[in-house]
């Protein structure tokens, strides 16, 4: 298992710096964080004081850039792969390729897992953190293996992360401030898909195209906010269980549960 080449700790999701090309954790992504040595090819970002920050700093922080044209690139990749992962089952048990179909899971995994990175990064960049989506390579491979061995029953929905640079020895932000931020924003990414959840739920239940976007859209969303609230690794549900163990309760516990009964079903 790769290990962080700052602070050692093994990796299940790593971050591949597109600078160095090191291994890192998700708190030594950046170049920023892990001193990298290419750092001269960073644009300037907010800085990450190690010591009381100066007056002016003190004031409540600003998110910075929105994306960059590294993120769009790894975001789309990741769509459209997970697009491939999550129609496959559809057209093995079929035994049918249909294009309109795999337009319409294009679409719902679009809502799902875009929305769902988004809501990521722009909860951590309304609190002034850097953040940014990177593919994980071997996310990519193991989506795919896992929705071909098992017809698309379960796909190992983890292409890649959102990346967040936590304010760390920052005089304005305590720990315990620090680590509700973190939990909100790793709820963030759920939540959209609990919402998109409910639209599609009430989708399914007209007929025609519409019904078979709503079905699907329904089944999309609820798998990427049951796997993602997992507590396990650098998955959501790791951050929300260590910050808040009722939040994470009250969330994953009945996505679970339907997930659970449409499988038995």
């Amino acid at each position: 298992m790769a290990k962080c080449e700052v602070c050692g700790s093994e990796l299940v999701l790593p971050f591949v710096c597109s600078y160095c090309k090191g291994t890192f954790c998700s708190r030594h992504g950046l170049p920023e964080t892990h001193d990298c040595q290419m750092l001269h090819l960073v644009g300037s970002q907010k800085p990450v004081y190690s010591e009381a920050p100066p007056p002016q700093s003190r004031r409540k922080p600003r998110a910075g850039r929105i994306t960059s044209r590294i993120e769009v690139a790894h975001l789309l990749a990741a769509w459209v792969v997970l697009s491939l992962c999550f129609s496959t089952g559809y057209f093995l048990r079929s035994r049918l390729i249909l294009p309109l179909v795999f337009i319409i899971y294009l679409c719902v995994v679009g809502t799902g897992f875009v929305c769902h990175e988004l809501a990521h990064k722009f909860t951590a960049q309304r609190y002034g953190y850097w953040s940014e989506f990177r593919l994980w390579p071997w996310g990519l491979a193991m989506a795919l293996l896992s929705s071909l061995l098992t017809l698309g029953s379960f796909i190992f929905a983890a292409p890649g992360a959102t990346y967040v640079v936590p304010r760390y020895n920052a005089f304005e932000w305590p720990a315990v401030s620090e680590k509700r931020r973190m939990g909100l924003i790793s709820l963030a990414g759920p939540l959209s898909n609990v919402f998109w959840v409910a639209v599609f739920f009430f989708l399914s239940g007209l007929g025609g195209l519409p019904g078979l976007v709503g079905n699907i859209g329904f089944q999309v969303n609820l798998w990427l906010a049951a796997f993602n609230m997992i507590p396990l690794g650098d998955l959501d549900g790791r951050k929300i269980l260590a910050w808040n163990t009722i939040a994470w309760m009250m969330v994953a516990i009945p996505l679970w549960v339907i997930e659970l009964f449409l499988m038995l079903v």
